[in-house]
């Protein structure tokens, strides 16, 4: 049974490899002129250098920021950059509670990400984003780490999606796993005698591994995934999982953007390879034009008596000729550095606004202010404003849902009796901040002109101030645990008119 459910996923990978084949050449370009330090999808790269092609480093540098304003702006580093809220369907009178005690949850869980190796490997899928496509392991730690994140480099693994254009299968090759690690990473495992035998006899081997994790649909309202790991030499089933829960599912897939009908995304570096390759191709001539003029070119008459073969050009060379000889005559250099120049310059300012990096600023300068802060975020967020919906949507809620998942399946947590449809992720990034701004914007436009031509009276009338200061400070991402909840709102208005009634009656007293 397992031997046959073995080929019939290893058939299955196959299929999906050869899809994948029509974005290989492309995604090889990226990562031969953008990005030399990471795997090719040929051939073994540890430890060999890639950087032939690189004659202009734009590009390299260009998803190295690319990637870090990315995550500063998305994901940032020991900062709290999303919120598990209650729902809409929880009765009033018990979401104050429910809130606090999320917003405990929140703290414990962004602790444990900022102790982790989140930042590392997050930063690393965003580079590969930049292609198009991060892949992102979240597994199990240990009492120390509790969860730890693996940033998967995409010629590793091989990508499919289902009937909801989501991607719910994820095929995984380990091609570098020694043979007697096969127990530790897999503690389940229950391999055939062949892979037993060849444990017990090369240890120290390596061994090539094909793990998948695919949607279970048996179920249509239940989040459920298979998962196997495949022994590629034998074809044999080494173990097999079922995992369900939302948040079940180890590998955190996101894309940049897709086009219809296509599984892997197209990221920035798309829409820059052209300007990438020519802004190489010409630096690559100019340097060899550099170097003509440098040395220089030189033609001479035929006489016999100067061989061209014997001669060095290089400082302090003394040439003897011949008192007839015509010798050695310089040829003016035909190239023009100045149009390549421009050229160059105008492709340098198409990659680098393709990688969102001009409207940024210079990384290299700190901000002048708080608003300069917020007004480049607000320009990011216009800029990406579609692909961070895709990116809140395959990144920041899985990751989220994956964490909770496994910090309860450790007793580490205890979530809210609530149904997990009434659980909701918030961003509170710097980017959806930015967008929550323009929202702050018109709210307070409105006040401003509702007051200016009624005045107040009319503006307490019609808002309230209380739900409006709710409103924003949902919109600024204000800790729950910073708000009063409603009981202590109401005792605290209780006060203040008992205070206010007591003024009132010492008032004609006063006057007598």
């Amino acid at each position: 049974m397992h031997d046959k459910e073995a080929e019939k996923y290893l058939a299955k990978f196959e299929l999906a490899k050869n899809s994948r084949q029509n974005f290989v050449d492309v995604f090889e370009e990226c990562y031969e002129y953008a990005l030399p330090q990471r795997e090719s999808f040929y051939y073994e790269t540890s430890g060999q250098r890639r950087d032939d092609k690189i004659f202009d480093e734009t590009a390299v540098v260009g998803v190295q920021e690319f990637a870090s304003r990315l995550q500063a702006g998305l994901v940032p580093n020991f900062a709290r950059w999303a919120d598990l809220t209650a729902g809409s369907e929880i009765d009033p009178s018990q979401k104050d509670a429910v809130e606090n005690e999320l917003d405990e949850i929140t703290e414990y869980i962004f602790e444990i990400l900022q102790n982790s190796n989140f930042g590392q490997e997050v930063h690393e899928s965003f580079m590969d984003l930049a292609v198009g496509t991060g892949v992102l392991c979240v597994e199990e730690g240990d009492a120390v780490n509790p969860i730890v994140f693996r940033a998967v480099p995409l010629p590793h693994v091989v990508l499919d999606t289902g009937p909801d254009d989501r991607v719910d299968h994820v095929y995984r090759e380990r091609s570098t796993v020694k043979n007697m690690h096969i127990p530790i990473m897999y503690p389940d495992a229950e391999p055939d005698q062949k892979v037993l035998q060849r444990i017990q006899r090369d240890p120290d081997g390596k061994c090539k591994l094909l793990e998948v994790v695919c949607r279970n649909y048996a179920s249509p309202n239940v989040e459920a995934y298979d998962h196997f790991v495949i022994d590629v030499s034998s074809k044999t089933m080494i173990t097999q999982n079922y995992f369900e829960g939302v948040g079940s599912n180890p590998y955190v897939c996101f894309r940049w953007s897709t086009c219809a009908g296509e599984v892997y995304g197209r990221g920035p570096l798309f829409q820059a390879l052209s300007a990438i390759k020519t802004t190489n191709a010409i630096v690559r001539m100019t340097l060899e034009n550099a170097q003509m003029a440098i040395s220089g070119i030189y033609q001479m008459d035929d006489d016999g008596i100067i061989n061209p073969d014997t001669i060095n050009l290089v400082p302090g060379t003394i040439i003897p000729k011949s008192p007839q000889s015509a010798g050695l005559q310089p040829i003016q250099a035909a190239g023009r550095f100045d149009i390549g120049d421009l050229v160059l310059s105008d492709q340098r300012f198409n990659i680098k606004q393709a990688l969102y990096s001009e409207m940024l600023g210079d990384p290299n300068k700190t901000p002048k202010s708080a608003t300069e802060v917020a007004e480049r975020m607000a320009d990011l967020s216009r800029r990406i404003g579609s692909s961070f919906g895709r990116l809140q949507a395959e990144l920041v809620q899985p990751v989220l849902q994956r964490v909770v998942y496994i910090l309860k399946k450790q007793g580490r947590i205890e979530m809210p009796t609530v149904n997990g449809r009434e659980v909701k992720v918030r961003s509170v990034s710097p980017l959806a901040q930015a967008q929550s701004n323009q929202d702050i914007q018109a709210i307070s436009r409105f006040l401003e002109t509702i007051n200016g031509y009624f005045g107040q009276d009319v503006t307490n009338l019609l808002i309230s101030s209380e739900d409006t200061a709710m409103y924003l400070a949902a919109k600024f991402g204000i800790p729950e645990s910073l708000i009063r909840d409603e009981e202590e709102r109401n005792n605290l208005v209780a006060m203040m008119q008992q205070m206010q009634q007591q003024q009132q009656m010492e008032q004609p007293i006063a006057a007598e």
